[in-house]
């Protein structure tokens, strides 16, 4: 364990003692350092903005659970009745999102979307306006639907991979059984994926929260701050070299994500010591 906890300690102990370090002062360079204690989260938990933000941001969280893991599961358990040649090659191909970089991904679906591209060419075809620019509701859609195309494929490879395990035995019996489809999945399908899930779960969930690069790039936060979530705001300090206040910001932002952890675990605990009573 040691030289785990040596490399723990490099990258991840030291610099948040170093960010914390820096959320208690005020910063212009770095021999100009002046301590002003908690002023900067004071400044933060007052802000209106900063909690009309942590709304966004946890409804975002939510909305990408509430598409993504359902539909993933649901493509998961059509590949796991398709012939095995197909299945295969469907699941190569819901990878290679997953291996785009960050930082492309909005890129290529805004190309897509030019009037002369393959997206653009389709809405004008169907006389479908995406005003992603000056619409709430368009970039919601739009930065919705770039997340789940770049980690869709994580869910279902990790279900099928669960379903996959399931031994046939199960299935005979419940066909002995003359179980209906729904029942299946809900007793035996379901708890077989369930491990897969909970990881799924607690990626996605910390992941989106804390979405940047997508949102930046495809309207910066707009319109009118509609798609302004925690990290958009974090980016806007680091941007405005207010060093102080952006790691100020970045530790709000950890204690929200460790929270989320926290209940992750608590859940999945209460879970598993559920099941082994019950076994």
């Amino acid at each position: 364990m040691l030289p785990a906890a040596l490399v723990m300690i490099f990258v991840a102990v030291a610099p948040m003692v170093t960010v914390l370090n820096y959320s208690f002062h005020d910063i212009f360079t770095l021999d100009d350092v002046f301590w002003v204690g908690t002023e900067w989260y004071e400044t933060i938990v007052s802000s209106p903005r900063f909690w009309s933000s942590l709304g966004r941001s946890a409804a975002f969280s939510s909305l990408v659970l509430m598409i993504q893991l359902p539909l993933g599961i649901g493509i998961a358990l059509m590949l796991r009745r398709a012939r095995p040649r197909a299945a295969n090659l469907m699941l190569m191909c819901l990878a290679i999102p997953l291996v785009v970089p960050t930082n492309m991904v909005a890129g290529l679906w805004l190309a897509l979307l030019r009037p002369e591209g393959l997206g653009g060419q389709a809405l004008t075809l169907f006389n479908l306006t995406l005003d992603y620019k000056f619409t709430a509701a368009h970039t919601w859609g739009l930065i919705l639907v770039v997340d789940t195309w770049h980690w869709l494929g994580l869910v279902v490879i990790l279900a099928y991979a669960g379903l996959s395990s399931i031994s046939p035995a199960y299935y005979q019996a419940a066909a002995i059984d003359s179980a209906s489809r729904l029942a299946v999945f809900r007793w035996i399908e379901l708890p077989q994926i369930s491990g897969a899930l909970w990881i799924v779960l607690l990626l996605r969930l910390v992941d989106s929260f804390m979405i940047y690069t997508e949102v930046m790039t495809i309207n910066a936060g707009g319109p009118r701050d509609a798609t302004t979530f925690l990290s958009l705001q974090l980016g806007e300090e680091i941007k405005g070299f207010s060093y102080g206040s952006a790691a100020a910001r970045a530790m709000v932002n950890f204690l929200f994500v460790l929270t989320l952890v926290w209940v992750f675990v608590k859940l999945r605990q209460s879970k598993d010591s559920a099941g082994s009573k019950v076994t």
